[in-house]
């Protein structure tokens, strides 16, 4: 590492308080990014209805996975290239003042280019509080913060759908929004003032051409799988065409980061076998779970009748199954350095809960699907931090953004794979399944004055018992069969998680492995207390 031409820096004291509170200033920024996601579901039919943009509502939530997912490897590269301070500071203040914009947007497309804005902000947000807290806290160690971080998507994921509700009916949606600014203030506050972690000067000249390419084919891949089957037939020039660009792109990624002195994506980490690994499996996780529970929410809002405010509470079990195995196993792998057995129980967990949601029906009781999603956030619960971890702790602690962002951007990318080839089999069975329910009850339906492209839970919930049953059934006959396309998914996972190799999980944090910062001293201490190590993986 070079900081300047005459000298490096004095090695940063990591005392356990300096450690807290760069972990405090982690924690407000992914509670910025967390709360954001979840309270704009709830409110997003109030925001495009008054922004006229029904028709294109994907847009809201596309905007957003687009720039996340473009920006997750260039911050994790950057970090590690100019350290992970100001990129955070960047972070913090790109999501905060497009909040405010979009909070007062007066047109839809406007509302979306802020909403991808907020996504550059947000993808910083995730990828630097993984990566930072690996610089200061050693992989036998990281276990007892990644759990608290864990615990923020549990609170936001309660919190935000109400929010978002109350806001939508109350205050107005633009409060969605306003309530990110004072939250993003403070957060930038305690970043500024305990962020205490250095930048430096690269010795090599950025990959830029690397993220151009590898930006390219990421916002391909989303745009395919978002429009194929929907906007464009599969088969249309179109979507075949931007196939064609797409091969290209990535041929030509593939191409430049072979000759890249400093490359975006080393292509030797796909010879590690750990990264390989926890990379599939992340990708793989994404589009197994997000598909699944992407549209599960959809079908309890028929079968309850609970308005779109109220459904996000109905994924409670959920992630009280995820935040019980996360904080038990990250508790255990702290104490025993032992990790293997955790991910392919996980996958475990996850092949019962596909094989338990192929069984539901349309008189399946709410304590039942609640078992059904406790299990799936029991599965979770024991994957997705801990894989993290164990990618952190297997390549070489100049490289731990690259790895971390890398894990991440593959998972975001089998997500929006799985939505898609997901929501193509819904979208299409849904459809006729409403058809036959709406034939088969005409007198009822003609009486109701239903729309089939207006339903409402509201309205399905006081209907007749018979054309209820027949709508939510439809539901189900349009979910059911994704899941057994789900379960080959977990399977691989399952045998991929087998083979991730059990690593002494490193005692040292990455900046004292790379001379950046020194453990503060304590009585009895018998070794120095900067050793730098050799390079894992």
């Amino acid at each position: 590492m070079t900081t300047t031409a005459d000298s490096p820096p004095t090695p940063i004291v990591l005392t356990q308080k300096r450690i807290w509170l760069i972990f405090s200033a982690l924690i407000g920024g992914m509670f910025l990014a967390s709360l954001d996601q979840m309270i704009v579901g709830t409110a997003m039919p109030t925001i495009v209805g008054d922004l006229g943009g029904v028709s294109h509502m994907a847009w809201t939530a596309t905007s957003y996975l687009l720039a996340t997912t473009i920006v997750m490897p260039i911050y994790g590269k950057f970090g590690d290239m100019f350290g992970r301070r100001w990129l955070f500071l960047f972070a913090v203040t790109a999501f905060t003042a497009a909040s405010v914009g979009a909070a007062a947007s007066t047109g839809f497309w406007e509302f979306i280019v802020f909403r991808g804005l907020q996504g550059v902000g947000g993808g910083g947000l995730m990828i630097l509080a993984q990566a930072i807290i690996a610089d200061v806290v050693p992989a036998k160690d990281r276990g007892k913060y990644m759990a608290p971080m864990g615990a923020v998507f549990g609170i936001t994921s309660v919190a935000g759908p109400l929010l978002g509700g109350f806001f939508a009916d109350t205050l107005g949606w633009r409060w969605c929004f306003w309530i990110n600014v004072p939250i993003g203030i403070a957060a930038l506050f305690i970043a500024f003032r305990y962020l205490t972690v250095p930048s430096h000067r690269p010795k090599t000249k950025p990959d830029y051409l690397g993220v151009l390419l590898m930006s390219s084919a990421t916002t391909l891949l989303i745009l395919i799988t978002d429009w194929g089957g929907k906007q464009y037939a599969w088969g249309s020039a179109t979507i075949l065409s931007m196939i064609a660009a797409l091969v290209v792109v990535v041929a030509a990624f593939v191409m430049v980061e072979s000759r890249a002195e400093e490359p975006m994506l080393p292509l030797w980490l796909f010879r590690n076998r750990t990264f390989v690994l926890t990379s599939a499996i992340g990708l793989l996780v994404g589009l197994v779970m997000f598909a699944a529970i992407g549209f599960i929410p959809t079908y309890l809002q028929m079968a309850t009748g609970a308005s779109a405010s109220v459904s996000g509470l109905l994924l409670i079990p959920m992630m009280v199954g995820m935040m019980a195995t996360l904080m038990t196993s990250m508790t255990a792998i702290t104490r025993t350095g032992r990790y293997r057995i955790y991910p392919p129980i996980g996958a475990l967990l996850m092949l019962a809960a596909m094989l338990w949601l192929t069984m539901l029906d349309a008189h399946t009781s709410m304590w039942v699907v609640s078992g059904m999603l406790f299990v799936v956030g029991a599965g979770l619960g024991l994957i997705m931090q801990i894989i993290v971890l164990v990618v952190q702790n297997a390549v070489a602690p100049n490289q731990i953004g690259t790895a971390t962002s890398a894990n991440n951007y593959f998972r975001e990318m089998g997500g929006a794979i799985g939505v898609a080839i997901f929501g193509s089999i819904f979208t299409s069975r849904l459809t006729e399944g409403l058809t036959d329910a709406f034939m088969s009850h005409g007198p009822e339906v003609m009486a109701a004055k239903l729309d089939p492209g207006a339903l409402v839970p509201s309205v399905v919930k006081n209907l007749p018992s018979g054309l209820h049953d027949a709508i939510v059934g439809a539901y189900v006959d349009a979910l059911v069969p994704g899941f057994w396309y789900l379960i080959p998914g977990a399977i691989v996972v399952f045998v991929l998680a087998l083979f991730i190799p059990q690593l002494k999980l490193s005692d040292e944090a990455g900046m004292v492995a790379r001379g950046e910062a020194v453990l503060e001293e304590r009585e009895g201490d018998e070794k120095p207390d900067a050793q730098l190590v050799g390079e894992r993986g």
